[in-house]
């Protein structure tokens, strides 16, 4: 049991090793022996636990998915109206990726394997994801009946990666969470029915209370 216990340790020290190379260098400029350093093991003990870089790195997006998905779907199991729940999800999703090194990496390895041929899994998630909670905000009567919700979903996901990745050539994202309020401000006049506009600042302002807790 110590033994198992010590190796998920180790795991979790590579892991996050890897994750802050990644996020600080890109998956082609990080390399195998600076994450060994970084992580305070041995070359061995990497090689136990990952068969390569490519196999660390398909690790972390593994690992960044999932804590995203996680929130997700602790939102959609919320009491909140579902225009309410994809603001609160997106600020979550802003949130991990200013404070979790293995978002903020995933994030950045899953956009520079998206310029070639990267895994559609996460983007085809979080799309459906989205889909499925503005159908909900539709038969709420929060979104126009007249919306697709699934080509505002994929445009929703297109939005969301495009401010977060402005944000972080400009300004290492300190002010994301301002743009994407930024971003709703824009969106939700264009969807949200005339006779439920006067709930738009509420919807802005939705956040996950156990984000703060």
């Amino acid at each position: 049991m110590v033994r198992q216990e010590r190796a998920v340790v180790t795991r979790q020290q590579i892991l996050m090793a890897a994750a802050e190379r990644f996020d600080e260098a890109g998956y082609e400029r990080a390399s195998l022996s600076e994450i060994v350093d970084q992580s305070g093991v041995t070359k061995g003990a990497l090689y136990f636990h990952f068969k390569s870089k490519d196999d660390l790195a398909t690790v972390v997006i593994e690992e960044q998915h999932a804590i995203s998905m996680r929130a997700v779907a602790a939102i959609l199991e919320s009491d909140a109206p579902a225009l309410e729940q994809v603001v609160m999800f997106s600020h979550e999703m802003a949130r991990e990726i200013v404070e979790d090194p293995i978002v903020r990496a995933g994030i950045r390895l899953t956009l520079e394997a998206s310029a070639e041929v990267g895994p559609p899994q996460p983007y085809l998630d979080w799309i459906e994801a989205c889909e499925h909670t503005f159908r909900n905000a539709i038969e709420e009567g929060d979104v126009l009946d007249t919306v697709d919700p699934a080509e505002l979903a994929r445009y929703f996901v297109g939005a969301f990666t495009g401010v977060q990745l402005v944000a972080n050539v400009l300004t290492q994202r300190s002010d994301l969470a301002e743009r994407l309020d930024q971003m709703f401000g824009f969106l939700l006049p264009s969807i949200v029915p005339p006779r439920r506009r006067h709930k738009i600042d509420r919807f802005r302002h939705a956040r996950w209370a156990s984000a703060t807790e």
